[in-house]
C-alpha cells in the first residue's frame, strides 16, 4: 500500500483521503472528524453483516450442489425441485401487492424512454463523451455507420453520394416523425415554409435551428445556409440533431479494472470531476491537440418569447461494485480490506451530495436525487442490506432519507426467482431494474453447476428460463408501479459497427416493454434513439402485465444427451477460449475493462467482465461433467493465443500470449476455466484482481 493516513482507527490511502476531506467534505461544509468517525461506525456494523451474506451465498450453493450431485442424472421435478428452494430459502414466499413509493425521480428516468450509455469511469474521455451524448448529430451517425442502405463513403474527404444518400435518410426520418402540414421535408424550401401538420411539436427556435419533439425526445432542425452541408441544401438545412442519451452509468463494476487504491482514486476523482462539471481530458487527434468538456446546456425561445433551456448532458448514475469484492484501500481496524461497496456507497454519495447541495456547475439531478446502479445482488436480503446501507450513508452524510436512489440490475438467478421481493425491499428508493443476458448466464450455469452439462452457449438465447426472464423482469416491474416513476431497462447491444443490424433487432426491446436500452456508443445511442420515436413505449406496457410462471424461470438448460461431434466441441471450446483470453489480455496486462474486442469471426464486440463468466462457467461446466477434458482446453487455449495475438498486432502496447504460458494474462484465463467451479457464484473478479495486482507489482 502507497502511503496512509489513520483515521478513527482505519488506515486510508493518503490520497483517498485527501481527496475526500479537501475536495469534498470542506466544501460540503461538513465536519472531517465526525465524517471519519461515523463511517468507521458504519464499517462496524455493515462489514460483518455484508460478510455474513456472503457466506449466505455460499450456504445455499452447497446446499444445492449437494441436492444435484445426489440427483444426477434423473429428470427435475419442477414441485419437488422448488419445495426444496422454499426449504433451505433460496425461494421466498411473494411479498402482499404494493407499488413502489419512490420520490423526487428525474424526468429522464420518470416519464422519458430513451437510450443508455454505460461508460467505465476509469476514462475522462469516454465519460466526457457519453455525458455529452445527450444531443446527437443524425446526419455523423447515418455518414459514419451502415444504419443507411448506401454504399460507404469513398475515401479523401466528402463523398457527396453517401451525403446524399443521408440526406434523404434523414429527411424521412423527418416525415415519418415531425410531418409537415403538406408536402415532404424533402421539398422544404427553407425554415420559414415549416408548418408542421400538428403544431403542438413545434417547441420554438433555436440559435440555429427550429425545436421540436416527439413521445418526449426533442429534434432540433438545424438551418445554416452558409455551412459546408447546408449551403448546397434547397432549404438550407445543415444537420438534424436527436435528444439521444438521456442516461449515462458511469461505472465502477464490470467495465474497469479497478484493483487498488491507485485505480480507486482515479475513478472517484472522474466522479468528482463530472458532478461538479470541470472535468477535461486533452488528447491529440490529427496533429493537434484537443480538450474535451461538459457540454452547456441547449436554450431556445418558444412562440411566445420566452427563453428556455433543455440539459445538455446525460443525467448520470454511477455503478457501485457489488457485494462481493475487497479493496486495499482502506484497511478496517483488523487490518482487513475495506468491502469495496461499502466504500463506493459513501465515496459515490459524498460527491453526488456536492450536486444535491447546489456546488456544482451544470447540475446533475434537478431533483436532488443520488442515482446509484446495484449490481450482483442476490435476492431480496441483500437488496435490504444496501436499502439499510444507503439509510445509513445518508444518516453519515446529513442527506435527507432516499435522497440516494437505487437501481436493481436483475443479473442474478435468486434475484430473477425472487425479484418482486426484492423491489419491496427497496420500494422508496428504487428507480431503475434491468436484465443482462451475459451475466445472468453465468450465474444460470453456476448455480445448476452439478445438475449436468449444459446446452451450447449460443442456444442459451433460445432456452426456456432466458425468455421467461426477460418477460417476467418487465411484467414484475409494471405490476409494482415502475411505469412513471423507474426505467426498466435493457441489456447492450454489442457490436458497434454493425449498426444497420442494430436498427432492425433493438426495437425489439422497446417492444417488449422497457423505457431504456444500453448501446455502445454516443452515435449508437443516436441511432437507438430513432426506435424512441417510433416506438410509444408507455402505449406498449399498456400491452403487457401477465407473468410468466416460476417454473419456466427455474428450467435448467441441460443438454438432452452429450453426443456432440469433435468439430462441434472443439467449436465451442475455441469460441469461448478466443473470448476469454481476448478481453483477459487487456484486463490483465493494460487495466482496460471495457474494450471492442474481436471476436472469433473478428467481429468488434463491446465487451466487459460479464464475457468472461458466461464462458469460463461453460467451459469450467462441460469440463466438470467429462464433455470434454482438461487437455482439450488446453489444446484450445493454446491455438485461440495465437488468434489473438494475431488480432492484436498492431497493438504497440500487446503482450503476446503464445511463448508466454507463465504470463499473468493466461494464467488469469486458465485459472477462470480450471478454478471456475470453486470461484464465488461463478464471479471472476477475485482471480482478475489476483493476477492484475500480480501484473502492476512487475
Amino acid at each position: 500500500m502507497s502511503d496512509t493516513v489513520n483515521r478513527s482507527g482505519l488506515t486510508v490511502d493518503a490520497r483517498l483521503a485527501d481527496l475526500v476531506e479537501t475536495q469534498v467534505l470542506t466544501p460540503l461544509g461538513r465536519d472531517v472528524s465526525a465524517f471519519w468517525d461515523g463511517f468507521a461506525a458504519l464499517l462496524a456494523d455493515y462489514a460483518p453483516r455484508n460478510r455474513a451474506l456472503l457466506a449466505k451465498r455460499d450456504e445455499l450453493q452447497a446446499q444445492i450442489d449437494a441436492w444435484h450431485t445426489q440427483r444426477r442424472g434423473k429428470p427435475i421435478d419442477q414441485s419437488e425441485y422448488q419445495a426444496f428452494l422454499r426449504e433451505i430459502g433460496y425461494l421466498v414466499p411473494e411479498p402482499a401487492d404494493f407499488t413502489i413509493g419512490t420520490e423526487n425521480v428525474d424526468s429522464e428516468i420518470a416519464t422519458m424512454a430513451g437510450p443508455q450509455l454505460v461508460v467505465p469511469i476509469l476514462n475522462a474521455r469516454f465519460l466526457l463523451n457519453a455525458a455529452n451524448a445527450r444531443w446527437g448529430s443524425l446526419y455523423d451517425a447515418f455518414y459514419g455507420t451502415d444504419a443507411v442502405d448506401a454504399p460507404p463513403a469513398k475515401p479523401g474527404g466528402y463523398d457527396k453520394d453517401r451525403g446524399d444518400a443521408v440526406i434523404a435518410r434523414a429527411r424521412t426520418f423527418l416525415d415519418e416523425t415531425v410531418p409537415l402540414a403538406s408536402g415532404s421535408w424533402s421539398d422544404l424550401s427553407g425554415k420559414d415554409a415549416v408548418k408542421l401538420k400538428d403544431e403542438s411539436q413545434y417547441i420554438g427556435e433555436t440559435e440555429k435551428g427550429l425545436l421540436f419533439k416527439n413521445n418526449g425526445l426533442h429534434i432540433e432542425v438545424v438551418f445554416d445556409p452558409e455551412s459546408p452541408i447546408g449551403r448546397d441544401d434547397k432549404a438550407g438545412i445543415a444537420d438534424v440533431i436527436c435528444e439521444a442519451a438521456l442516461t449515462t452509468i458511469c461505472d465502477c463494476e464490470d467495465s474497469v479494472a479497478a484493483v487498488d487504491a491507485e485505480d480507486k482514486h482515479l475513478a472517484y476523482t472522474n466522479w468528482l470531476g463530472l458532478i461538479r462539471g470541470d472535468l477535461e481530458e486533452s488528447f491529440e487527434k490529427g496533429g493537434k491537440t484537443l480538450t474535451r468538456k461538459l457540454a452547456g446546456n441547449k436554450t431556445y425561445t418558444d412562440g411566445e418569447g420566452q427563453s428556455h433551456s433543455l440539459p445538455g448532458r446525460s443525467l448520470l448514475f454511477v455503478r457501485n461494485v457489488g457485494h462481493l469484492m475487497t479493496n486495499p484501500a482502506i484497511l478496517l481496524e483488523d487490518r482487513s480490506e475495506i468491502p469495496e461497496g461499502i466504500m463506493d456507497a459513501v465515496f459515490t454519495s459524498a460527491i453526488g451530495a456536492l450536486d444535491v447541495e447546489g456546488h456544482a456547475k451544470y447540475g446533475n439531478s434537478g431533483h436532488g436525487s443520488i442515482y446509484i446502479v446495484k449490481p450482483k445482488m442476490h435476492g431480496p436480503e441483500e437488496c435490504a442490506f444496501t436499502n439499510d446501507l444507503f439509510d445509513a450513508v445518508e444518516d453519515l452524510l446529513g442527506l435527507p432519507r432516499n435522497t440516494i436512489k437505487v437501481g436493481v440490475m436483475d443479473e442474478e438467478r435468486r434475484t430473477s426467482a425472487n425479484l418482486g421481493a426484492c423491489i419491496e425491499a427497496v420500494k422508496d428508493r428504487v428507480v431503475f431494474i434491468n436484465t443482462g443476458f451475459l451475466d445472468r448466464t453465468g450465474d444460470e450455469i453456476h448455480t445448476s453447476m452439478q445438475a449436468g452439462p449444459m446446452v451450447r452457449k449460443g442456444e442459451m438465447k433460445s432456452s426456456a428460463w432466458l425468455q421467461a426472464y426477460e418477460k417476467r423482469n418487465v411484467a414484475i416491474g409494471l405490476k409494482h408501479g415502475l411505469a412513471g416513476r423507474a426505467q426498466i431497462g435493457k441489456g447492450m447491444w454489442a457490436a458497434p459497427d454493425l449498426m444497420g443490424q442494430m436498427m432492425i433487432e433493438k426495437i425489439g426491446h422497446l417492444k417488449a416493454g422497457a423505457n431504456t436500452a444500453w448501446v455502445p456508443s454516443p452515435t449508437a445511442a443516436t441511432l437507438h434513439a430513432l426506435h424512441y420515436h417510433e416506438c410509444d413505449v408507455f402505449h406498449e406496457q399498456k400491452g403487457l402485465g401477465e407473468i410468466p410462471p416460476l417454473d419456466d424461470l427455474l428450467t435448467i438448460p441441460l443438454a438432452q444427451g452429450t453426443n456432440w461431434s469433435e468439430d462441434e466441441l472443439r467449436e465451442e471450446l475455441d469460441n469461448n477460449a478466443q473470448g476469454l483470453l481476448g478481453y483477459v489480455v487487456r484486463w490483465i496486462d493494460q487495466g482496460v475493462g471495457c474494450s471492442k474486442v474481436p471476436d472469433i469471426n473478428d467481429v468488434g464486440l463491446m465487451e466487459d467482465r460479464a464475457t468472461l463468466r458466461i464462458s469460463s462457467q461453460h467451459m469450467a461446466n462441460w469440463l466438470l461433467h467429462g464433455v470434454v477434458t482438461e487437455d482439450q482446453v488446453m489444446d484450445s487455449l493454446r491455438r485461440m493465443a495465437a488468434k489473438v495475438d494475431a488480432q492484436n498486432a498492431g497493438d504497440p502496447f500487446y503482450e503476446p500470449l503464445v511463448g508466454n504460458e507463465d504470463h499473468p494474462a493466461f494464467q488469469a484465463a486458465k485459472d477462470l476455466v480450471f478454478k471456475g467451479v470453486e470461484q464465488p457464484s461463478g464471479y471472476t473478479e477475485p482471480l482478475l484482481h489476483h493476477w492484475r495486482q500480480v501484473k502492476k507489482a512487475g
